[in-house]
């Protein structure tokens, strides 16, 4: 198994959850519509992990007052205080396991990275 999504499912968290999580955490509240298009996965799939997150007290759905269209979705305090506790130890498996790249190798492994998950939403 590969150790990040090792690491992930340490936490009792599937990737996708685990993304949804780090997505809230870095922007804030975000629109549920978007958090799809930031991780690269379908609606549907979206709109599972956030339910699956809001039964964990995880995250909570904010409707907006000023569209009735728009939902957003933020870190509940257990969900900052989870996130605050094991965001910079994941970071640095990260940051180990891309170790043997230089800067220009990480870029283009985030560009090659972000064109896999727009070819795999689209197909």
């Amino acid at each position: 198994m590969d150790p990040a999504i090792r690491d992930m499912k340490g936490y009792g968290l599937s990737p996708s959850e685990f993304t949804v999580l780090e997505v809230l955490y870095n922007k804030g509240r975000v629109p549920l519509q978007q958090i799809g298009e930031k991780i690269l996965v379908t609606s549907g799939s979206v709109t599972y992990n956030i339910d699956k997150l809001e039964k964990k007290g995880l995250l909570r759905r904010i409707p907006c007052p000023d569209d009735r269209r728009v939902t957003f979705a933020e870190l509940t305090d257990e969900g900052r205080q989870l996130f605050d506790s094991i965001f910079p130890s994941h970071a640095e498996q990260i940051h180990r396991l891309t170790g043997a790249l230089d800067a220009e190798e990480k870029r283009q492994l985030s560009e090659l990275l972000k064109k896999l998950g727009k070819g795999a939403e689209a197909g």
